[in-house]
C-alpha cells in the first residue's frame, strides 16, 4: 500500500502571472505576489494528486498603481469583499510524458466555475538543503466576465478597453513534506 505523500508550495521559486488585451491591440501582464497551495498524492507520477491553491487578491500588481487600485475596486475583484481567489482539483489526469489535464473548481469574485488548466511536470530535484522539490507550469485561459468581472470601458473611438479572455501562467515548485 502507497503512503500519501504532501507537497506545498514554495512561494520564493513560484510565480502566478495572467495576460489580457488591452485596447484589443497589446497585452498587459499581470502578476500575484501572496499566493499558497499543497497538493497530496498517493501514485508517484501525481496522477491522484488533490491540488488546492488561494492566491491574495490585495497582491495584484500590474506594474501600475492607479490600475491595481482599481482591479482591486469594486468594479473588478472587490477585493474588501472577496479577498481570496481558491482553487480546489477535481481530477488530475496524466496524458503524457510529462503532461497533465488540471479540472477543478475556481473561484473568483464569489463565484465558483470549473475550469481546465494543462500542466507540464517539469522534473523532480534536490535543492541545497536536501528538500525534494517537484516542478509545474500551469497554464490556461478563462473568461473574467463568467466569474462577475464584467467591467467594461469603451474609449471615444468606440474601442473595447479590456479583453474578456484571461491567460493563465503559473510556475510553481512544491516541497515534499518529510
Amino acid at each position: 500500500m502507497s503512503t500519501v505523500t504532501k507537497w506545498v508550495l514554495d512561494p520564493m521559486h513560484s510565480e502566478v502571472q495572467f495576460k489580457v488585451k488591452h485596447l484589443v491591440i497589446s497585452t498587459v501582464t499581470g502578476s500575484f505576489k501572496s499566493f499558497e497551495g499543497s497538493f497530496e498524492a498517493n501514485e508517484e507520477d501525481f496522477s491522484d494528486a488533490q491540488i488546492e491553491f488561494s492566491l491574495d487578491v490585495d497582491s495584484i500588481d500590474t506594474n501600475q498603481e492607479q490600475r491595481d487600485g482599481h482591479l482591486k475596486a469594486g468594479d473588478f475583484f472587490d477585493v474588501e469583499n472577496h479577498p481570496k481567489i481558491t482553487f480546489k482539483s477535481t481530477s488530475f489526469t496524466k496524458t503524457g510524458d510529462d503532461e497533465y489535464k488540471l479540472a477543478g473548481d475556481l473561484t473568483i469574485k464569489g463565484v465558483t466555475k470549473p475550469v481546465n488548466l494543462n500542466v507540464e511536470h517539469g522534473g523532480i530535484a534536490t535543492d541545497f538543503y536536501g528538500n525534494t522539490k517537484a516542478g509545474f507550469e500551469v497554464t490556461g485561459k478563462i473568461n473574467r466576465k463568467d466569474f462577475g468581472l464584467t467591467w467594461d470601458g469603451i474609449t471615444e473611438a468606440g474601442s473595447i478597453v479590456l479583453g474578456d479572455e484571461i491567460k493563465l501562467i503559473i510556475n510553481t515548485q512544491f516541497a515534499k513534506e518529510a
